[in-house]
């Protein structure tokens, strides 16, 4: 038995010896294609339905939507009156137009509250039409929501919310009526723009694709390559679909270190290196405590009862420690000494901050 594992030991280190340290990816995973992408779209409208959980009588903006929209079907409202309706929200209406959609294909389009509204759940949106940014209507949105939160309240004032209730989505809650009109099929040649610049990701992207179709690739920077391609449409989707699928080897990368100080995340990617360094970190704590005593006079003395106040001051240095990575320690051993110590996320900003300053960290801080 024990020569068996010793034998799958040196065949599996045989083979992360030949295997190459960056593996190929598609090039669908390195590029998106100019011309082929998404377009945000937005609207503004009214859900109604709803049981008394909608915009209360501040929210002026919603009483006027509805005096508009009541004015469209005839209903005129009486001059300078509102229309009171707590079952009415103000909506935002916000959708994604894939690329290559054609009129009368549905989207799904996500409605969020735009007022004091307490839920939106039960409710129905009204035709909202949705606008791009050149404030065109490319599409119309309508229908009953699907809202994942509630929100429950008593008359004493005490309430429950679970998860997010002031905001649905409607699945395929929007109709295409409007197409974006691209250059893809009519340009003599495609563009790549790779997602992470790069100029040797762009370099192997030439090579491998001239590699397979011929002298079609070219590049001028690190964040493009201009492809030939066919003109006829049908020949040109079936060889974009061939070059999506082509493998590439992707440029090695500085490694990251990313901070997110609004909730304390830390993420540190593999390759991160350090230099030789020598660090202490500690903590200085004080604490402070604060609490009152009753002097009560004797009973015949004719004196007043007094409050006194009475604080408590201590000072906790905390136990400081020294520890050295050694040069070149990886991302496991960095991993290693942070969790022996017990550091806390804080700590650990703190602690690969200071060593950025200090130039021993072989990669790149980002703060998010």
């Amino acid at each position: 038995m024990k020569k068996l594992i010793t034998s799958l030991l040196a065949a599996a280190s045989l083979l992360l010896g030949v295997m190459p340290a960056q593996a190929a990816q598609p090039l669908r995973n390195l590029v998106s294609i100019e011309g082929v992408r998404e377009n945000p779209l937005v609207g503004y409208g009214l859900v109604v339905g709803l049981n008394g959980s909608g915009d209360s009588t501040q929210v002026k903006f919603a009483s006027q939507s509805v005096v508009n929209m009541l004015k469209q079907f005839g209903v005129k409202m009486p001059d300078g009156a509102d229309a009171k309706s707590k079952n009415v929200a103000a909506v935002m209406v916000s959708a994604v137009f894939p690329p290559g959609y054609r009129r009368g294909q549905p989207i799904d389009v996500t409605v969020s509250s735009l007022g004091d509204a307490k839920s939106l759940r039960g409710g129905s949106l009204l035709l909202t039409p949705l606008r791009a940014a050149d404030n065109e209507v490319y599409a119309l949105a309508q229908g009953n929501l699907v809202v994942g939160g509630l929100s429950a309240a008593g008359k004493s004032g005490s309430s429950v919310t679970v998860n997010t209730p002031t905001t649905g989505r409607i699945p395929n809650g929007a109709m295409i009526e409007r197409e974006i009109a691209t250059d893809f099929s009519t340009n003599n040649t495609v563009r790549l723009s790779l997602k992470r610049p790069s100029f040797e990701t762009a370099t192997n992207i030439v090579e491998s694709i001239n590699r397979k179709f011929g002298g079609i690739a070219s590049t001028d920077d690190a964040t493009s390559v201009a492809v030939v391609a066919p003109e006829n449409p049908t020949q040109r989707v079936a060889f974009m679909a061939k070059l999506e699928g082509l493998a590439i080897e992707a440029g090695l990368e500085n490694p990251k270190v990313v901070f997110n100080s609004r909730t304390g995340t830390v993420v540190i990617a593999d390759g991160l290196r350090v230099k030789a360094a020598a660090v202490t970190h500690g903590s200085l704590k004080v604490v402070i405590s604060e609490s009152s005593k009753v002097s009560q006079p004797n009973a015949f003395a004719g004196g007043q009862t007094a409050v006194t106040p009475q604080s408590n001051v201590s000072v906790d240095q905390g136990s400081g420690q020294m520890f050295k990575w050694p040069a070149g320690a990886k991302l496991q051993s960095i991993i290693d000494v942070v969790n022996s110590l017990g550091a806390t996320p804080d700590d650990i900003m703190a602690i690969l901050q200071a060593l950025d300053q200090a130039g021993a960290i072989e990669g790149e801080l980002v703060v998010i």
